[in-house]
């Protein structure tokens, strides 16, 4: 048995993003190099052991929805994409990603679902206030949950 979950997004986000913003993002997805400066998802603490075998806290970003190629779980394959709005009625971005994730990732990729849901167009706002940023679905089960956001905190299962 495996934890792993199928993450898939797919938002529309509108045209106000700053550059830096939109490049930490296309790191994120894979699809752009690492900013020197994050400010999206800032903190990626990790536990090490330094050289007289004591744990340590160091921070090492890695790119939260960059997956690639074949899924390990849940079939199928691993992408991420962001293309621009602009010649499209409605402008902005839309951005698309399906992924293999670990609960112990809920945290971080929370930090990151937050952030778009604050950048989606209006067409994502469910009842009561809440974003509809994609879907969620144990690797074991037939159907996936819905995935939102609300007074941003993440719906997980």
């Amino acid at each position: 048995m495996s934890d792993l979950y199928e993450l898939m997004i797919a938002v529309d986000l509108r045209d106000e993003i700053p550059e830096d913003e939109l490049a930490e993002l296309r790191w994120h997805l894979g699809t752009g190099p690492r900013p020197e400066h994050l400010s999206i998802v800032t903190k990626f603490p990790v536990v090490v052991e330094d050289d007289s075998g004591a744990a340590v806290i160091e921070d090492d970003p890695y790119p939260l929805l960059a997956g690639r190629g074949a899924a390990l779980r849940v079939g199928g394959v691993l992408c991420s994409a962001l293309a621009s709005r602009a010649d499209l009625p409605r402008e902005g971005w839309s951005l698309m990603s399906r992924q293999e994730i670990h609960p112990d990732e809920f945290e971080k990729v929370g930090e990151l679902l937050c952030w778009l849901a604050t950048r989606t167009h209006e067409t994502h706002l469910l009842e009561g206030g809440a974003v509809g940023i994609g879907f969620l679905r144990f690797c074991e089960a037939k159907l996936p949950d819905v995935l939102q956001v609300e007074h941003g905190q993440v719906s997980w299962p």
